[in-house]
């Protein structure tokens, strides 16, 4: 019996530890299956929409490619392109889509707008990423440091800079369920949500999970198996540019806090898009006008031989073609 089957994926909460390192495993035999030219059309002959709300490399081209690996069809559906909550309800456009699509996937803002498309639809739904939560990202990640260290249990990941934000979040939750330790290096008023602090806090009673949230970013990194930063503004985000930078530049990743972890096999990983250096225009603006030669990671260590960023970034594809062919393509396990 498939445990998957139908349902959709909105959050990590909404699964055990156990499933979640399924679907990290499964997520690795699929990217063997094709570097080997192994057919796996588990969707073969449905049909999957796309929604985005907000734009992205990695999230639509990852659900591209896994679809059409699956021998699905994907139709993207940019914010342009459909109605959703503004001539149309979010409910009325998941039934519309849910009578035509055998699956959704919704990359956006608001966690609700994911919650309603999954409840109305009547077909799985997976979240690409809304301000509350990145699941698909977590798979990804998980299965990087799992490909590396054979093994999750009790390896210590350490994320630093803006933890108030989806990301930090996912991993916190997603550490706690698989018994990673998580610590978080970030300056108290962009530290995660008491709230999902304590969601963590108690499921990492019951997998053994060490959780440590503080501002002190050496103490964050000790013993730290894995280094993983994000951008230090969030898409959406109306801030000042210039207090949030001074305020987030000593959770930079650099080489001094890459020493400070005490070993020499840390790995280095980022969800990316990375300002890790001035070739973008927004870095080189940043750059130009608070006088740095990067942001949230130095470019030495990003392109570091401890850098799985890409990897990482590869990653992508197979964890969401686990996610969906496991949630709508009528396996048996």
């Amino acid at each position: 019996m498939n445990p998957f089957q139908g349902k959709s994926f909105l959050k990590e909460l909404d699964f055990t530890g156990e499933q979640l390192e399924f679907l990290i495993d499964f997520a690795s035999h699929l990217d063997d299956l094709k570097a080997n030219h192994i057919p796996h059309e588990y969707l073969k002959g449905q049909n999957i929409a796309l929604l985005f709300e907000k734009t992205s490399t990695r999230t639509r081209s990852a659900f591209t490619v896994a679809a059409n690996d699956l021998g699905a069809h994907p139709e993207f559906l940019g914010v342009n392109d459909i109605q959703l909550g503004n001539k149309e309800s979010v409910a009325d456009t998941a039934k519309v889509l849910g009578g035509m699509y055998d699956g959704i996937e919704y990359r956006g803002f608001a966690q609700e707008t994911v919650e309603t498309l999954a409840k109305e639809s009547g077909v799985p739904v997976w979240n690409g990423l809304t301000d509350e939560w990145h699941p698909t990202q977590m798979i990804a990640d998980f299965m990087t440091l799992k490909a590396h260290f054979k093994t999750l249990k009790q390896l210590t990941l350490t994320y630093l800079g803006d933890a108030k934000n989806n990301v930090a979040h996912s991993l916190l939750i997603t550490g706690a369920l698989l018994g990673v330790n998580i610590h978080i290096g970030a300056p108290k008023s962009r530290q995660p949500e008491e709230e999902i602090v304590q969601k963590a806090q108690a499921i990492a009673k019951t997998t053994g999970s060490q959780l440590l949230i503080t501002d002190d970013a050496k103490a964050a990194v000790a013993g730290a198996d894995a280094l993983y930063t994000d951008v230090w503004v969030s898409m959406g985000e109306d801030v000042d540019y210039g207090e949030r930078i001074k305020l987030l530049l000593p959770y930079q990743i650099n080489a001094d806090l890459v020493a400070a972890t005490g070993k020499k096999e840390t790995i280095i990983m980022h969800c990316l898009p990375a300002f890790h250096d001035l070739k973008t225009t927004t870095g080189k603006k940043f750059g130009e006008k608070y006088h740095l030669d990067a942001l949230e990671i130095t470019d030495e260590v990003f392109l570091s031989p401890a850098s799985v960023v890409f990897e990482e970034a590869h990653n992508r594809m197979p964890a969401i073609k686990a996610i969906m062919a496991a949630t709508s393509g009528h396996l048996f396990f």
